[in-house]
């Protein structure tokens, strides 16, 4: 195992721990974190849409917010975003504008995942600027995933 897969074993393991506080407040579990180009941890977030009534308050949306408001810029390049889920069309765009370099992400996402499962904006050439995306596969924060949207199903 390379010194890159160990520190993305140990972001990964933060965003997940991010999931789990989106799955105590009932939200989705996804879970954010953003690392600068020397390992600095920027900014953490997880999902909010439905505690803020806010379709757009995915973990990735919020960990840009927070990481453009402790920049002071929402051009974010030379950074990596470690999600627990593919990001979907949304938050891809999103990581176009903001110039994330890099996405780790631990599950695919089957209906909207926008870097490569369903869709591929991370590298579409029509766009102004592309990212890295890498599937990171944790089976344990998957089968959490599906056991939160069985229990869902059954309320």
């Amino acid at each position: 195992m390379t010194i890159k897969q160990i520190n993305d074993e140990k972001w990964l393991t933060l965003a997940i721990a991010e999931a789990k506080k989106a799955e105590q407040i009932g939200e989705v579990p996804v879970g954010a974190v953003l690392v600068g180009e020397e390992e600095q941890l920027i900014a953490t977030a997880h999902n909010q849409p439905i505690s803020t009534h806010n379709a757009t308050a995915h973990a990735e949306i919020e960990v840009l917010k927070r990481a453009g408001l402790v920049r002071q810029n929402y051009r974010l390049p030379n950074t990596t975003l470690y999600v627990t889920l593919e990001p979907c069309p949304m938050c891809a765009g999103a990581l176009i504008h903001a110039r994330v370099s890099r996405v780790v992400f631990a599950a695919k996402d089957f209906r909207t995942g926008a870097c490569g499962t369903v869709f591929c904006l991370h590298n579409s050439k029509v766009l102004n600027h592309r990212f890295e995306a890498v599937f990171m596969e944790d089976s344990h924060y998957i089968a959490r995933l599906k056991a939160f949207f069985q229990r869902k199903r059954c309320e």
